[in-house]
C-alpha cells in the first residue's frame, strides 16, 4: 500500500514521502496513529498544494533574510558599559545587549539567540560578532565597546 507520511518516522522516511508498506503494518499501525495517509489521489493533491505553500514561505523568509543582511552585513555598532584596570569590563556584553542595540539603532528585530559570540565580550575594543539571520546566511558586524564615564 503506497502512504503519504505525515511526520517523520524512523526507518521508514521523512514527512511528505511517500513510501510503499505492508497493507497491516498501514492499517494497524500507521494510519491509527496518525503517522501517514493513504496516498489516494485527492491526498496526493493536498501534499503538492502544501509542499508548494511551503516553498513560497521558505521563499519569502529568505527574501526578508537577505534583507536584512544586506542592511546590518558590515555595519558597525558602539554599546557603552563600565570598565575597570586594563580595559577589563566589570560585567559582559551579551549577545541580549547586542540584538538590542541593532534595535535601536537599525530599527531590525535580531533574536539574542541568533547572535553567534562564542563567549561573552568582557575587554574594551573592536570585536567581529556574526548573526545568523538564516541557516545560510550570516552578517557580521563589528561592535564597538567603549567606557562610560
Amino acid at each position: 500500500m503506497k502512504v503519504i507520511l505525515t511526520q517523520d518516522v524512523k526507518n521508514l522516511g521523512n514527512e511528505g514521502d511517500i513510501v510503499d508498506v505492508s497493507d497491516g503494518y498501514a492499517r494497524n499501525y500507521l494510519i491509527p496513529r496518525g503517522l501517514v495517509v493513504e496516498a489516494t489521489e485527492g491526498n496526493l493533491k493536498k501534499r503538492e498544494a502544501q509542499a508548494s505553500r511551503q516553498q513560497r514561505r521558505k521563499d519569502r523568509e529568505q527574501t526578508k533574510a537577505q534583507a536584512l543582511h544586506d542592511r546590518i552585513n558590515g555595519k558597525s555598532i558602539t554599546i557603552t558599559a563600565r570598565a575597570g584596570e586594563g580595559d577589563k569590563l566589570f560585567g559582559a556584553v551579551t549577545g541580549k545587549e547586542i540584538a538590542d542595540t541593532l534595535n535601536k539603532q537599525f530599527k531590525v528585530k535580531v533574536d539574542k539567540k541568533k547572535v553567534d559570540l562564542g563567549e561573552p565580550i568582557k575587554h574594551l575594543g573592536k570585536h567581529p560578532v556574526k548573526i545568523k539571520i538564516y541557516p545560510q546566511i550570516q552578517a557580521e558586524i563589528t561592535v564597538q565597546v567603549e567606557a562610560a564615564d
